[in-house]
């Protein structure tokens, strides 16, 4: 830490006689004035600062753009110190204001996150080594011992030594080591401690390419060389080599000199990703994920900020490391839902990754086989490039789609798998081939009853039923993560021995399987069954190796894995995401069914997938079993702009929630009253939320409806500051939510 910076920048010369703003990583309104004493710290700047009674660290953001503040500068606080960490670099500052906007958030909000690991800012511990000091004579009394006498040739024969470098070379221990500091033979120096990761190989130890996919990474490497924003979508069936062309494009960025981030929407499940990229490279790639601990996420913030890191692979939150020269940002599976974050600030990390090549004026590529709706209509308006591949690589072929109508050919009483699907799996395990049969709904039933009097348990801080998981012997609630174990009475007739599981989750599916075919080595692939990143890579491995014949999973499954002995996938429940008021709901369902689909066949053996559904006429069902894909999206584009929805219009959900259900009804009406009205724009609500009770916060909401054009961040930003919300009262600003609960 140092208590003084300087600059030559133009808008740390206009700080108003010493005076700088300090945006803190706090939901205020805006940054805080603050009196520098001596040289006046750059814009970007990290410092320490007096808020009240306690000290905060902030970042000086650049000048006043109102003329300065009224407060005197005598009166305003002192900044306490300038950090020794690299500078917030302005365009991370323009990042933050951007989407502090495009948010309605406070800025600071979107600091927090940029800014998530505070101890990064200081430098790291330096590491002790020793060198031997040259021209030294032994004072009278010392005795130069065998020991000793190794230590000093071994230091005077190379760079300076560590204390484990001494011992493991000479044996001598620490004692020995000090015993010659002290006296002057040889000289403690502090050294940077090393880096954790080693520099990516650009030597070419590609695979080969076909010419399609050599015609597009000519592209991209062009796109990298050129250093200009530009946003390619990466279009192409599962199992086509997207991978393989967007490493020839970080490649490029790599051989310049430049940092590269790829965001993938489930980095603890991407082992073979990671295996993919060491043996393209020859180094692994710098993480980034919740998992990580943190002296490693100290290490990787602080590497990144130096350069040291030169390629971040991580989920949604990479985005907002202090990349000090970041040339390409690749979003794979952009459609993915999980890169939308709604907690805190509400934001998609795909559009954010675009609004970030922009202000940076580098490239973006947007990867996957099922692109969202709104990335397909951005490449018809000309705002994206594409590039297609339309076959899978080698001698695969895509998967035989078949739909097994569940009206016409049901599943025996008490089991899941209809006899079509029953039939399939036999034959599959019978020429020693695997089978992953998909469900996506984790534990062993969704909802469980009383038979007596028809009571359900359901989760009490939640609006939400409680899911039986019996691996674990408890009842769940996936949203708060409340957990009980079953009780033997009904608590609402107490009638004991009544209870009934309804529906199936995959552990029931993996107890039918068990049941009648003894003989398979069944594995259950789920958020909560994996354990970790450790976890999921042995999974992923033994699956690989065929040490796994049926693999039962949700949708992690669908993330891109690639196993060349599955050759049969079967859909449990194909409908199950087609219910509800979601206006992405046959969207989402044809992605994650194409996804998962993708997973059979991917070797030299054909692979057949069977969907049981109720609906076979439904559009995403034909859709899947012809693989019209583009057809499917030309129907949804019409739909959603007949009814002006995304992206043919703008939506916007402002939640309002608290404790007290009293407290947030009357702030749910006080907006009601003052909401914006006029052409353009319209207000529905408010109404309970789908999930009107979440973590023991009652929730009312209200969608925004707006045209395209229409500055709907502008409109709800001067309607919230009509009201100030109840005790306990928060409000929440969810600008295109994905999720309507």
């Amino acid at each position: 830490m140092v208590d003084s910076g300087t600059s030559s920048d133009p808008a740390a010369k206009s700080a108003d006689n010493g005076r700088v703003r300090v945006l803190l990583p706090l939901a205020l309104p805006g940054p805080l004035d603050y009196r520098v004493e001596g040289a006046v710290p750059a814009p970007g700047s990290f410092v320490r600062v007096p808020l009240g009674p306690r000290e905060r660290i902030g970042v000086v953001w650049d000048a006043l753009h109102d003329g300065g503040s009224a407060v005197a500068p005598e009166k305003l606080k002192s900044v306490i110190a300038v950090l020794d960490a690299p500078p917030m670099l302005a365009v991370t500052r323009r990042f933050v204001d951007w989407i502090a906007r495009y948010t309605v958030s406070a800025p600071g909000a979107v600091l927090r996150m940029a800014m998530s690991v505070p101890a990064a800012l200081e430098p790291e511990t330096p590491i002790t080594a020793y060198v031997a000091e040259t021209g030294w004579c032994a004072p009278e009394g010392f005795r130069m011992t065998e020991r000793r006498a190794q230590v000093l040739r071994f230091l005077a024969a190379g760079p300076p030594r560590t204390a484990a470098d001494i011992r493991a070379e000479t044996g001598a221990a620490a004692a020995v080591v000090a015993g010659l500091r002290d006296a002057g033979a040889v000289r403690a120096v502090a050294l940077a401690p090393p880096s954790r990761f080693a520099p990516p190989d650009l030597a070419p130890t590609r695979l080969p390419l076909s010419p399609d996919q050599e015609r597009a990474a000519a592209r991209l490497r062009d796109q990298v060389a050129r250093g200009d924003y530009s946003a390619t979508v990466l279009d192409g069936v599962t199992g086509s080599g997207k991978t393989e062309v967007y490493f020839e494009a970080i490649a490029e960025a790599l051989a310049r000199g430049r940092q590269i981030l790829v965001l993938l929407p489930e980095i603890v499940l991407s082992a073979q990703w990671l295996d993919r990229f060491e043996s393209r490279f020859g180094a692994a790639p710098a993480l980034w994920h919740s998992e990580l601990g943190p002296a490693v996420r100290r290490h990787t913030w602080r590497a990144v900020a130096e350069r040291g890191a030169r390629v971040v692979v991580g989920a949604r939150s990479a985005l907002f490391l202090p990349f000090a020269d970041l040339g390409l940002i690749v979003v794979d599976e952009e459609h993915d839902t999980s890169y939308k974050q709604e907690e805190g600030v509400f934001y998609n990390a795909r559009d954010m990754a675009v609004l970030r090549g922009h202000l940076g004026g580098i490239p973006v590529l947007l990867v996957s086989a099922t692109p969202s709706l709104e990335t397909v209509v951005n490449v018809e308006r000309g705002r994206y490039g594409r590039v297609h591949f339309p076959d899978r690589i080698g001698h695969a072929m895509l998967p035989e789609v078949t739909l097994v109508d569940l009206r016409q050919s049901p599943p025996e009483r008490g089991r899941w798998l209809a006899p079509p699907l029953d039939a399939a799996v036999r034959e599959t395990l019978a020429a020693s081939e695997q089978v992953l049969l998909f469900l996506n709904r984790r534990g062993y039933a969704p909802l469980t009853l009383c038979r007596a009097c028809g009571h359900r348990l359901q989760c009490p801080n939640c609006s939400a039923w409680l899911v039986e998981h019996r691996a674990t012997d408890r009842l769940d609630c996936h949203h708060c993560g409340f957990a009980l174990r079953l009780p033997p009475a009904c608590p609402n007739c107490a009638v004991e021995g009544t209870w009934a599981a309804c529906g199936p989750g995959v552990e029931r599916v993996a107890e039918e399987v068990a049941r009648y075919f003894p003989d398979a080595r069944l594995r259950i692939m789920a958020s909560d069954t994996m354990g970790g990143p450790a976890a999921a890579r042995e999974l992923i491995t033994a699956v690989a190796e065929h040490r796994i014949d049926v693999l039962i999973g949700t949708q992690v499954i669908a993330k891109g894995h690639h196993f060349p002995l599955l050759t049969l996938v079967g859909v449990i429940d194909a409908d199950l995401g087609l219910t509800g008021g979601d206006l992405r709901a046959a969207e989402r369902t044809h992605q994650l069914l194409t996804q998962v689909s993708g997973r059979a066949g991917r070797g030299d053996r054909p692979g057949r997938v069977l969907l049981q559904t109720f609906m076979p006429e439904h559009p995403v069902m034909t859709a899947l079993a012809r693989g019209t894909r583009d057809e499917f999206l030309e129907t949804e584009k019409r739909e959603r702009e007949r009814a002006r929805m995304p992206p043919y219009g703008r939506l916007a959900a402002v939640i309002v929630s608290g404790p007290q259900q009293s407290e947030v009804d009357a702030s749910a009406r006080a907006l009601g009253r003052v909401r914006p009205v006029g052409d353009g724009i319209e207000v529905l609500g408010p109404a309970p939320a789908a999930m009107s009770l979440l973590r023991g916060r009652h929730r009312r909401r209200f969608l925004v409806k707006a045209e395209r054009g229409f500055d709907i961040q502008g409109a709800i930003r001067g309607w919230l500051a009509l009201v100030r919300p109840g005790k306990g009262v928060r409000v929440q600003v969810d600008i295109d939510p994905m999720s309507f609960l």
